[in-house]
């Protein structure tokens, strides 16, 4: 037998099959197994507080614009702009640096990481005693946020069998939307125990509440000369603080969990991959030979090139066009105006005619769209392709932001007073058709998101992690653009004009998906590798 190349492989330079199979044969499993179903599970907690955490800031605004004696941060319009933003900046960052981290020091140590820092973030927001020292941590928490956008996917695709990878990574989005489902929950009990956003008056100018009662703060925000003496407004923090427990379990989990056997490969540590594979394969089906075989193979030809940096990969015609498309499957996917909803929505009720405290109970009826949405996206990505899943998704919410422009073009547009509130004359049915068009929007998008699939499944393993970050890290960046851009055109342009933008772009996005983005369903990911080489080369 020939001597190794690397003494942590326990492999010939040349490996025959035999000598892969023999070395498999004598590896014992590295640790106590666990179900795949296990490992998914604990891993999607990163994915749940994505959810959670980017989702609960939809119920924590309207307590934020109370004054700062009410328990509120008095924000305005381009504070609470920044808000969303300055998470997704974080996020963009945390993508990217977490996709170089993920290649260097592995998947699960990043996630571990991560656990820390959604702690860290989560406690900081809570106690930030105004808004200046919230956005430092809004920024930290959105780091968390990004690492495991980027991470998490990468690990549950490098562990899967290939027979289930897809559906598998449809349990991270599924986590997502479960944690946004969980963060209007939380949001609409704590709203509806505290009797939705309310401060104490102290005096009134125009005589509607006395001194010393309680009133919403909807019915008196625009009062001029109001003076108030308390509110409810520090309900907001409570709704926050909670992502510290998914946070806690997601530390404890990953410390139970296997490395990602690809990322052993990668790095050349044949026997660690071995021994991680096995914990979490168990099934006749299973061939970690013939895995092996492939991981190995795919070591061996990227180490007859030049080693793989970021720089290397932009400067390769191929991988270059990969990272391009990787970064528009993020572009588009934010584009579709998704966020909007998550971070918005009890402002496009208010708009719609909905009172505050409605507005944040009725966001739990979009979340149950959004979970129902994201449950039935396990059927579409296990039973068609990817591309055809992108592209039903295209056609679906450009259809419903168009209609939404509609309806609040000639709807509701209409019924709007000076000060931009809703006049009685508003039929009663219009609100509630807001409701639908949004609940239809959320389960298109999410019954057809398959750009985390995607991006987790086209990159080569040599710069897998940090293409990917580079990719999820575009995503973030778009969303802070929306995030930040969306309550700016409400105001400039109103909602018809603004829906009217969304559903044009994601016309454009519907052709993306038909004419540019590859097929990966049937492939394995060295298989894909393999094939997108030929193709782009």
């Amino acid at each position: 037998m020939a001597t190794t190349s690397d003494p942590l492989s326990s492999l010939p330079s040349d490996p025959t099959p035999g000598d892969i199979r023999e070395l498999v044969r004598t590896t014992p499993a590295s640790g106590t197994r666990r179900s795949i179903a296990l490992l998914a599970t604990v891993a999607t907690f990163g994915s749940l507080l994505f959810g959670y955490d980017t989702g609960v800031i939809a119920g924590a605004l309207p307590y934020m614009y109370l004054p700062r004696i009410a328990g509120g941060l008095h924000l305005n319009s381009v504070e609470e702009g920044m808000v969303g933003g300055i998470l997704a900046v974080g996020a963009a960052f945390g993508a990217i640096i977490g996709g170089r981290l993920s290649d260097r020091y592995g998947r699960r140590h990043n996630i571990l990481m991560l656990a820390v820092i959604f702690i860290v973030g989560t406690v900081g927001c809570t106690l930030a005693p105004n808004v200046w020292l919230l956005y430092p941590f809004r920024f930290v928490l959105g780091w968390a946020v990004g690492g495991a956008s980027s991470t998490v996917p990468i690990y549950l695709s490098e562990t899967a069998p290939k027979r289930i990878r897809g559906p598998l990574i449809a349990v991270d989005q599924f986590m997502i939307v479960t944690g946004q489902l969980l963060a209007y929950t939380m949001n609409a009990v704590l709203s509806s125990a505290n009797g939705g956003p309310r401060v104490l008056v102290a005096a009134d100018p125009s005589g509607a509440f006395a001194a010393g009662q309680w009133a919403p703060w909807d019915a008196v925000s625009s009062i001029a000369g109001l003076v108030v003496s308390g509110g409810n407004g520090s309900v907001w923090r409570y709704m926050l603080v909670l992502a510290t427990i998914p946070a806690i379990a997601l530390w404890i989990g990953m410390r139970m969990m296997p490395e990602s056997s690809r990322w052993y490969a990668a790095n050349g540590h044949y026997v660690q991959a071995i021994g991680a594979l096995k914990r979490v394969r168990n099934d006749p089906r299973d061939d970690v030979a013939g895995e092996i075989e492939q991981m190995v193979e795919v070591h061996r030809l990227e180490q007859q090139q030049e080693k793989w940096t970021l720089r290397q990969a932009w400067n390769t015609r191929w991988t270059r066009r990969i990272i391009v498309i990787g970064c528009f499957l993020g572009f588009f996917d934010q584009l579709t105006g998704i966020n909007t909803a998550m971070y918005y929505l009890p402002k496009i009720l208010h708009a719609a005619g909905f009172s505050s405290a409605n507005s944040i109970t009725l966001n739990v009826v979009t979340g149950i769209a959004s979970c129902i949405g994201s449950a039935v996206g396990f059927l579409l990505v296990g039973k068609f392709m990817r591309r055809h899943v992108g592209m039903y998704q295209e056609t679906g919410v450009t259809l419903s932001l168009f209609s939404l422009a509609l309806v609040f073009g000639l709807g509701i547009a209409p019924h709007m007073t000076a000060d931009g509130s809703i006049a009685s004359t508003i039929p009663a049915a219009l609100p509630w058709v807001v409701v639908a068009l949004v609940s239809v929007f959320v389960f298109i998008k999410q019954s057809g998101t398959v750009n985390w699939i995607l991006v987790s499944e086209i990159f080569p393993a040599r710069i897998r992690g940090v293409a990917q970050g580079v990719a999820v890290g575009a995503l973030w960046i778009m969303n802070a653009i929306v995030t930040f851009a969306f309550p700016v055109m409400i105001a400039g342009l109103g909602a018809a004009w603004t829906y009217g933008v969304f559903g044009a772009i994601n016309v454009v996005a519907l052709l993306f998906y038909t004419f540019v983005v590859p097929e990966t369903k049937t492939s394995s990911l060295e298989e894909i590798e393999e094939q997108l080489r030929e193709r782009f080369a």
